[in-house]
């Protein structure tokens, strides 16, 4: 196939490239049985111990914790325990698998958390679909629990489960697809903003796909100060606006409360009236390449904006939008630059809430990560090509940890008060504990190195 540009590979190439990790995931999970375990953090020095951590010492705290619940923080591991939830309804993009088959995505999930966050995450996947029997399930999960990750659940049904369990739940409850999403974008579109030199709240921003990502992307947009009316949504019937009869309050009273405060200037038509003038594209909607088209980048304002989020092939190849005139790209990709990757989120954000022992986590805490990863990659210098800090970047993860507890802090809902410094080492050392910890099991062969590519795909 001859290439699409000098120097760029071709998209026999890329799709080859996208297709590995596939094909290697089925056997290396069977390689090891799964991704998570349960060890100990307590010291047993001989089967004395169990008298201490068991029966009969361990009645000793249970009075406790009897006399005052809000002792289980301190006296268990509830503090650092966080539920992955999931129906099974929206996996990735595979759609509606069932809650055995979301398995391997919940312990994807625990993985990220506890090497990236120091989180002690259990996938738990339910067979139930109806929103109000999940709300009542996380409820009654909740002394367990420091912390709720809702995950891979269908929408306008997730808006529901978020809104009630926030509602009826004194720990964080938080939806990664929503919440998680919308703050990796807006920490990109900070940076996007400073290099093009416009001003992101005075500017146009066009979310294309109506998902639980851009429904929420838009509420934290306006919360951080965008003009609601600047905010133009498109979905697959074209730009959303008030008199489009197939948005309901009854069927999806989200996507309808959006589109009665955005789009201002009234605007209708198909997609591509969505792009015209438009300072920035943030779409998260059916995978491309040909999902945005580059004539329709070439209506949009100088030095655009194109976030291509969609898995695992972008709306359009990062190059065909730049031909197009888009000053930055980015994409939901690792192997192209400017990735916007939720796994930038939740691990630091869940540390930061769980150090404080918050009762919950709000749209402002998430902001507060946005502004914290933006801030770590201007630090240390941003381009056109890299808006983001990187996963491997650890460093950026206490941070945001940090600005997530001391919002928690100002916004009264943290059970504990720390000072910044205190809390700043704290997320260090669990962070820096659970990568190490990994690191000295594989070490002494206590996690086996994996076979070749070659035998794993005999």
């Amino acid at each position: 196939m001859v290439s699409i540009e000098k120097g760029k590979p071709t998209v026999d190439e890329l799709l080859a490239k996208a297709k590995k990790p596939a094909q290697l995931a089925s056997p290396m999970h069977r390689f090891y049985e799964g991704k998570m375990q349960v060890i100990p953090k307590c010291a047993i020095r001989s089967t004395d111990d169990f008298a201490v951590w068991y029966t009969p010492g361990v009645a000793a705290p249970c009075r406790e914790i009897q006399a005052d619940p809000d002792k289980s923080f301190e006296l268990t591991n509830r503090w650092n325990n966080v539920a992955v939830v999931s129906d099974g309804t929206r996996v990735l993009g595979l759609g509606d698998i069932g809650p055995e088959a979301a398995m391997p995505v919940m312990e994807g999930k625990a993985l990220l958390f506890k090497y990236l966050g120091g989180v002690d995450a259990f996938p738990i996947c339910l067979r139930t679909k109806d929103p109000d029997e999940i709300v009542r399930i996380c409820k009654a999960l909740e002394p367990s629990f420091g912390g709720i990750n809702l995950e891979d659940i269908e929408k306008p049904k997730c808006f529901h489960i978020l809104e009630k369990t926030r509602e009826q739940l004194n720990i964080p409850v938080w939806h990664d697809d929503q919440q998680g999403t919308a703050t990796v974008i807006l920490a990109g579109l900070i940076n996007a903003f400073k290099i093009v030199g416009k001003k992101p709240r005075e500017s146009l921003i066009t979310l294309v796909g109506s998902g639980a990502a851009n429904i929420r992307t838009a509420y934290v947009l306006m919360r951080w100060g965008v003009k609601p009316g600047n905010i133009i949504l498109a979905d697959s019937k074209g730009v959303v606006h008030k008199s489009r009869k197939d948005i309901t309050k009854e069927e999806d009273p989200w996507k309808y409360d959006v589109t009665q405060k955005t789009n201002a200037e009234g605007r209708t038509g198909d997609i591509q009236e969505a792009f015209k003038g438009v300072d920035a594209v943030v779409a998260a909607s059916k995978p491309g390449p040909n999902t945005i088209k580059k004539e329709w980048i070439k209506t949009m304002a100088q030095d655009a904006i194109i976030f291509a989020c969609a898995n695992p092939i972008p709306e359009i190849w990062p190059w065909d939008a730049e031909e197009a005139g888009a000053r930055i790209v980015a994409t939901g990709r690792s192997d192209f630059p400017n990735q916007v990757n939720n796994s930038l989120g939740f691990p630091g954000i869940f540390r930061g809430v769980l150090d404080v022992k918050a009762k919950t986590v709000t749209d402002d805490m998430c902001i507060a990560a946005a502004q914290e990863l933006a801030n770590y990659a201007e630090e240390r210098g941003i381009s056109e090509k890299d808006i983001l800090p990187r996963m491997d970047e650890w460093e950026v993860f206490p941070r945001e940890a940090v600005a997530c507890a001391l919002k928690s802090i100002e916004q009264g809902v943290a059970r504990v008060k720390l000072s910044k410094k205190e809390l700043y080492e704290r997320a260090s050392a669990i962070i820096q504990n659970a990568r190490q910890s990994t690191e000295l099991l594989m070490k002494h062969g206590l996690i086996k190195q994996p076979p070749t590519e070659g035998d794993l795909l005999k």
